[in-house]
Formats: structure tokens, C-alpha cells, sequence
């Protein structure tokens, strides 16, 4: 697993002004791998151009819009002559209850968490295929297998991306192609700042049991964002990488427990739902 020297690492990354996706970037270019970096505001991820010089394309890319994501990874391409990662990492979560949430607040969600990575797989596929190689991240969240409540849509936004790339993996092995979902932990990052929320609406029902939530939120120990670009490194350069890979010590023991449960409330009622079989044809 030695990271692989000769800046032989091609990146297209989405989300590169802050959070994971400015640190794995930065890591990237650190080793001396290229990356094409894009963000909604280009002036967000200018000062990786005055560090890194031509190992970096800057890209303004708005993941909600198809043509303009088919235009940067075109670009990526033609400027650096392959891809040989591509990262799906912009998001945001939204906060507010079920009831709270508006459908125009879901739909603007899925279109960047889910429709945004879609349209950058699309986009990615055909350039990839013709490669005969490539690997896809994407950013996930240990909230992919779990949930919280007043963050319950951001967690079905992770369910949807991980069986879209769990699909994804069987479909493009022909290929050649790795697929790689990434399931960090609560991180120190800026993912909750208001750039990285939006809140909806609230109601006076839930206002005392939401301040109860973020206060024991607050509370909790996060890790390190910068602790987790050799994981990274080290995942790119896997012969055989994992379809998942956690980030953070914290994941797996909640993890466990939440499957363990399920297991066995449907042991419990195992007998109902082998009557409800009826008569095997």
C-alpha cells in the first residue's frame, strides 16, 4: 500500500473549498499527485493555484447543474489527459424534523447530495470506461448505516448515495472501474457552519427537544480533519480497495450495535414473517 510516487494520481474532487475536500486536496497536491479542484465560488479555491501552480486546475462547478458537471470533468480531462480518481464530496445536511421539512427544503437537498454525485458519475463513466481504469469516492457518513433525528433527511440522503454506489460497484468492475464509498465520523470541520447547513422552518413542538439535541451534539467529541488524509492516500493507492471504509474510531462499536438490534427484532418476529410467505410456488 506505498503511496505511489511520480505524481501518477489524477484527481477531480468536488466541495475542494473547505471541509474534507480542501484537506484530501491539499494532501493530494502535497505528494505531488494533480488535481482538478472545483467549488461553487472559484475565489474559494484560488490560493490553490498561487500554492500548487499547474499541478491544480481550479473549476467553478455548481454539482446541480448537469451541463456545466459534464463541462469540468470534460475539461479535467482534456487539461490533464486522465482522471484517475473522482470524489464526490459537496453536500450539506439539512436541519429540521420530519414534519418540519418543506418539500422544496428535500428536493434542494437530494439535488446536491444525490443528483449532484449522479450527474458527476455520469459524467465520469464514459472517460473512465474508455481508460479501461479509475476509482470513485464518495464522501458518506457513519449516517449512511444510522440515523439521528432533526438530521433524519441528511441521513436519507447517505442511504440513497450508499446504495447508489454499493449498485454502482458490481455495475463498473467489468470496467475495470473501483468504487469506494468514505463513512467519516463526526469530524471538526465546517460542515456545521452555516455555509454547510440549511435549517428548516421550525415549529414551537419541537423547539425544546431540538435545543436538548444540539446541546448533547455540542457535547460530543469530534476528530481531527487533518488526521485522515493517509487513510485517504492509502485508499487511492490500494490494489484491491474497499467498497466502504470508515473514518474515525467511533463508527463501528454504534455501527454494531444498531445491526445487532435490527438482527434480532427480526429474529423476534421471524415467525410472522415466514407465515406471511404463504405456500412456495
Amino acid at each position: 500500500m506505498a503511496h505511489q510516487q511520480e505524481n501518477n494520481k489524477v484527481w477531480f474532487i468536488t466541495g475542494s473549498s473547505r471541509g474534507f475536500g480542501r484537506v484530501w486536496a491539499e494532501a493530494a497536491l502535497k505528494r505531488g499527485d494533480k488535481v482538478a479542484a472545483t467549488a461553487r465560488k472559484l475565489e474559494s479555491i484560488a490560493d490553490l493555484k498561487e500554492q500548487f501552480g499547474d499541478n491544480v486546475l481550479t473549476l467553478a462547478l455548481d454539482v446541480t447543474n448537469t451541463e456545466q458537471v459534464k463541462a469540468a470533468l470534460q475539461e479535467a480531462h482534456a487539461h490533464f489527459g486522465r482522471l484517475d480518481v473522482v470524489l464526490n464530496n459537496a453536500g450539506y445536511s439539512l436541519v429540521g424534523t420530519i414534519e418540519e421539512a418543506s418539500a422544496d427544503d428535500i428536493r434542494a437537498l437530494y439535488e446536491t447530495n444525490i443528483l449532484g454525485p449522479v450527474a458527476v458519475i455520469q459524467a465520469a463513466l464514459p472517460i473512465l470506461r474508455q481508460q479501461g481504469y479509475g476509482h470513485i469516492l464518495g464522501t458518506s457518513s457513519n449516517l449512511g448505516h444510522v440515523t439521528l433525528p432533526v438530521i433524519g433527511y441528511y441521513c436519507s440522503s447517505k442511504w440513497a448515495f450508499e446504495a447508489i454506489y454499493e449498485s454502482l460497484a458490481i455495475e463498473v468492475k467489468q470496467f475495470g472501474i473501483n468504487v469506494t464509498i468514505i463513512e467519516p465520523g463526526a469530524y471538526a470541520t465546517e460542515f456545521g457552519s452555516q455555509e454547510s447547513l440549511k435549517f428548516a422552518a421550525g415549529m414551537d413542538e419541537y423547539a425544546a427537544y431540538k435545543e436538548s439535541f444540539f446541546q448533547n451534539l455540542h457535547g460530543s467529541e469530534r476528530g481531527d480533519p487533518n488526521a485522515t488524509p493517509d487513510a485517504i492516500l492509502q485508499l487511492v493507492d490500494a490494489e484491491n480497495p474497499p467498497l466502504r471504509l470508515l473514518l474515525g474510531n467511533r463508527n463501528l462499536p454504534w455501527i454494531k450495535t444498531i445491526y445487532q438490534d435490527r438482527i434480532a427484532t427480526w429474529e423476534a418476529w421471524a415467525d410472522v414473517s415466514n407465515a406471511a410467505q404463504g405456500e412456495t410456488k
